[in-house]
């Protein structure tokens, strides 16, 4: 009879096991679209300081070019569309905690980033740049040499400066910023001389805010935005991607990105 009883006890406690890992997708079956399907929401991870992909308007929502892409792919697939603002330096942790289903908002695809995030394949194109004030004697990257730069923590743009060692040896101090927003900021006060930025950010800001900005004719290297997964969640990976292929033959994506970027300059499908 005690036999039996541990037999039972040892059964019921496998089912439990193997039911909290279907419930957090660790059986190592993907089942990942079918878990936003059946929970009706797909949690876009996000930073909320990121014109004009993701950012807060005068009335506290967020909107951006991201979020609108977002917000169809969700409604295509019949599940609401969850933005879940997030500290862009631990983007990974985030998505791997399964805080969030997909990491959304200018998330730049490097071969770093790619062995540990399952990415669709590209979006959209961008570029690191430089942004001075208007009056600055700064016309190139040598220009600034002793020198001091600010970027956002966790960026692209660090990536950018660290495959730039000589540009990066010749400054004389770069600030990490928790946004670029609050780099800008500092760029406009004097407290800084450069910001590495992203170019579709850089643009929108300068002619958003009119602020006396302007962009250096030298960049810091090409680059391409995704939609970043979790590494095994491969079923949601490609049916965001393939609602991304019908929205951009629909005319959908041509619309969103000439509202938020003056063009349809994105590049899904072509």
């Amino acid at each position: 009879m005690k036999k039996i009883a541990i037999l039972v006890l040892c059964v019921l406690a496998a089912g439990t096991v193997f039911a909290r890992g279907i419930r957090d997708g660790n059986t190592g079956e993907d089942n990942s679209l079918q878990v936003v399907l059946s929970a009706k929401k797909f949690v876009m991870g996000l930073d909320d300081s990121f014109p004009p992909m993701g950012f807060r308007n005068e009335r506290n929502e967020i909107v951006g070019y991201d979020v609108d892409l977002a917000k169809e792919v969700a409604k295509r697939m019949g599940v609401e569309l969850v933005l879940q603002p997030i500290d862009w330096a631990a983007k990974e942790q985030e998505l791997n905690t399964r805080q969030i289903d997909c990491v959304w908002n200018g998330f730049t695809i490097t071969e770093e980033r790619k062995k540990n995030v399952l990415f669709t394949p590209p979006y959209l194109r961008n570029a690191q740049v430089i942004v001075v004030k208007s009056n600055s004697p700064v016309q190139k990257l040598a220009d600034l040499a002793g020198k001091i730069a600010g970027t956002q923590a966790g960026s692209a743009s660090i990536g950018a400066i660290d495959d730039a060692p000589a540009f990066k040896a010749s400054l004389k101090d770069l600030i990490q910023y928790k946004d670029f927003l609050t780099a800008l900021m500092d760029l406009d006060v004097g407290g800084i001389d450069a910001v590495v930025i992203d170019l579709v950010v850089a643009n929108d800001n300068i002619n958003r805010s009119g602020k006396p900005f302007r962009i250096l004719g030298e960049t810091l290297g090409d680059e391409e935005f995704g939609v970043g997964f979790r590494f095994n969640d491969k079923a949601l990976a490609n049916k965001v991607w393939e609602i991304l292929l019908d929205m951009a033959k629909d005319g959908t994506v041509a619309r969103i990105a000439t509202q938020w970027l003056g063009a349809d300059i994105s590049v899904i499908g072509k």
